[in-house]
């Protein structure tokens, strides 16, 4: 064999062993392509797609810790100081359809009160639609027309029922002009209601009526202008509250008066969330009524921001059974999503001719 020819079969050789080695050799897939979440910023901040969907989700938060001094709810209290703590989870969903967003909204809570245990409960679940909402969250009474003021203690005064189940619909005509129907729950296991002071509220066996919440509003600018009113059906009786909304630069104010159909009687829409004590003589003898509104009751305040840190609020309310109350705060704000908020209420109770003053000073973080 000549060199020219141990040369070629040599690469022959080379060849075919480096071939048989080939397709011995494990190839190595390529690496899936990490899907990074997506920003959904169609329904406002803080929502992102859930992946492999087209449904935006949202989480969210607050833990609060607040130190009680008195009670603006019970004037016979004479606790010192309470510490109270509450965390809430919020969680939102939301996804376009052919009938506008499809919405969810749910918020569980848990709190502890100093000397007690933890509780936990679930404050909102609801599902929304083309202008339909169904599930739990506090009576149109008072999501339409407004709560009584930016301050803790707004409600010292009654000014509706809160986390209840209903079927509404709110319409907006993009005008300015607003309108809402709603059927809520009328608590007919006959076991008592969540609402209220506790004490007065009763339940009703076997009533299948709803209770019904009707509204209409109009904004222009910086005016606005609702009335509502709600119908009891187990006390066969209602309120309708009107209120008007102003702003004046930064400052903003609003005026709400309240109508009880009978002063002598508390109903769902004009009950009271005071402690029993509110409404006892001196000789043991409860007037529930003496805890309400009466025939009437009113309500006032301002909010006037100070700088882009420290917003001032006052809050006045009274009643036609002569229940006097005025809570101030400063709601500071030192750096993003943590509040501090000192609060003062002053009650006066003119049935039982007795004062109370109240102070509590709340710390929370929103996230």
């Amino acid at each position: 064999m000549n060199i020219k020819g141990l040369l070629l079969g040599s690469a022959a050789a080379i060849a075919a062993a480096s071939a048989a080695h080939a397709a011995d050799a494990i190839v190595s897939a390529e690496p899936e392509p990490l899907e990074y979440v997506r920003i959904c910023d169609a329904y406002g901040t803080g929502y992102f797609y859930i992946p492999g969907t087209e449904t935006c989700l949202k989480i969210g938060g607050k833990v609060r810790t607040e130190g009680e001094w008195y009670d603006a709810y019970n004037p016979r209290s004479k606790v010192g100081t309470l510490w109270h703590e509450r965390v809430e989870l919020n969680v939102d969903t939301a996804t376009d359809t052919e009938y506008g967003p499809l919405k969810t909204n749910t918020v569980d809570r848990w709190e502890w009160h100093d000397g007690g245990a933890t509780s936990s409960k679930l404050l909102f679940a609801n599902i929304s639609l083309a202008g339909f909402t169904v599930g739990k969250l506090d009576s149109q009474f008072n999501l339409y027309a407004g709560y009584a003021g930016d301050v803790i203690n707004d409600d010292a005064i009654y000014d509706g029922p809160y986390e209840l189940n209903q079927l509404t619909y709110n319409y907006d005509a993009g005008n300015g002009f607003t309108a809402v129907i709603s059927l809520e729950d009328s608590y007919s296991t006959g076991s008592g209601a969540s609402y209220g002071a506790g004490w007065w509220t009763d339940g009703k066996a076997n009533h299948y009526a709803p209770d019904v919440v009707a509204g209409a509003g109009y904004k222009v600018g910086d005016w606005g202008f609702k009335i509502v009113g709600g119908y009891d059906s187990i006390a066969e009786e209602g309120a309708i509250k009107a209120r008007i909304d102003a702003k004046f630069g930064g400052v903003e104010a609003f005026l709400m008066g309240g109508w009880n159909t009978d002063g002598d009687k508390l109903n769902k829409y004009a009950g009271t969330n005071q402690d029993i004590s509110a409404c006892t003589a001196s000789n043991g003898t409860v007037n529930a009524a003496k805890c309400g509104w009466g025939d009437w009751a009113l309500w006032g305040g301002v909010g006037v921001p100070i700088n882009d840190k420290l917003k001032w609020n006052l809050q006045l309310a009274y009643t036609e059974s002569k229940i006097f109350e005025a809570t101030t705060n400063l709601k500071i704000h030192p750096v993003k999503d943590f509040l501090i908020e000192p609060e003062v209420t002053y009650m006066h109770y003119d049935y039982i001719k007795d004062d109370t003053v109240a102070g509590i000073l709340r710390f929370e973080r929103n996230f």
